[in-house]
């Protein structure tokens, strides 16, 4: 067998296949994270000039067997700092297509200027001892949690406190700025190795707001006083299958139980719609968050190990 590791192709017929292949690898590796053919389309295309994203794929006899999704934090105050995320289909381990798409992963970064790279790692014995042969040091871990939509129980629907109203995310359909502000405030807050920091809105609005695994309409907003104050961001597959994108609060609303109400209403409304499996991902020392999940009935389904080398 010969494993050669090239970047996805761009014309029309080929990429597709590509596409195809990329997303396949991704759900039997991380079925927690939701992947389609659109959704590798649509990373690749609206990458920010400045994170030098690549999509990398290893081949064997035309067969897609594993993945990389390559770049730099460009939205980071702190400079240099990179990430190569790899993952090999569970059947071909063994094959040295891990080893050939680390290495060629770290040359593209070196190459664009970083000078650490972070890698999430599946913790399995096998992928552990990857990371550590090639050089890669554990920092911390993060769950994936599932929640059983189609046979499982939801907390009731509770009415909303005094000045508190749940709307859908469609409602800033046209002018998503305020939500913008209140992901920009919570992913400021959020646990983690590589801090981030919302600047560009027209690029937040591309990436994310308008990314094809996101539904505006499932997205559930809380608004205090017609402001919004906490939000749960919906994802989904069209098959069945539900994600958490970020589920946040504003610093002057924490405490409040603002969060979880959001939450709620967005996993009902995603039940009603037709999806049968919810998925979410939490760092492991995010217990407000673990404690939220909890509270729902979410279960530990899987989870990864943060790495990190310094290149150079």
């Amino acid at each position: 067998m010969t494993v050669i590791v090239r970047a996805l192709r761009t014309d029309a017929v080929t990429a597709a296949a590509d596409d195809a292949g990329f997303a396949a690898v991704r759900r039997a590796c991380v079925p927690a994270m939701l992947a389609t053919p659109e959704s590798v389309s649509f990373d690749r295309a609206h990458a920010h000039p400045d994170s030098r994203y690549r999509q990398l794929i290893a081949e064997a006899d035309g067969e897609v067997i594993g993945t990389a999704q390559v770049g730099i934090a460009y939205d980071s105050p702190e400079p240099g700092q990179g990430f190569a995320n790899v993952y090999v289909h569970p059947r071909r381990l063994g094959t040295g297509a891990g080893t050939l798409l680390l290495r060629t992963a770290e040359e593209h970064l070196a190459d664009a200027g970083a000078t650490t790279v972070y890698s999430w790692v599946l913790d399995e014995p096998a992928n552990l001892a990857f990371a550590a042969r090639h050089g890669y040091r554990a920092s911390r871990r993060a769950h994936f949690l599932r929640l059983d939509l189609a046979h499982g129980t939801l907390p009731p629907r509770r009415e909303p406190p005094a000045g508190v109203e749940l709307v859908s995310g469609s409602v800033y359909a046209d002018d998503a700025r305020p939500l913008f502000a209140l992901d920009a405030e919570t992913v400021a807050d959020e646990p983690g190795d590589v801090a981030a920091e919302f600047t560009d809105y027209e690029h937040w609005l591309a990436e994310t707001w308008h990314h094809p695994l996101v539904s505006q309409e499932l997205t559930t907003v809380a608004l205090v006083d017609g402001r919004p104050a906490a939000f749960s961001l919906a994802r989904t597959d069209g098959a069945g299958r539900y994600a958490s994108g970020m589920t946040g609060t504003a610093r002057a609303h924490r405490g409040r139980g603002l969060a979880k109400l959001a939450k709620n209403d967005s996993l009902h409304r995603a039940r009603a719609a037709g999806c049968t499996e919810a998925f979410t991902g939490n760092d492991a020392g995010n217990e407000p968050m673990l404690a939220i999940n909890d509270w729902f009935g979410y279960e530990v389904c899987g989870t990864e190990v943060r790495h990190v080398r310094d290149l150079g």
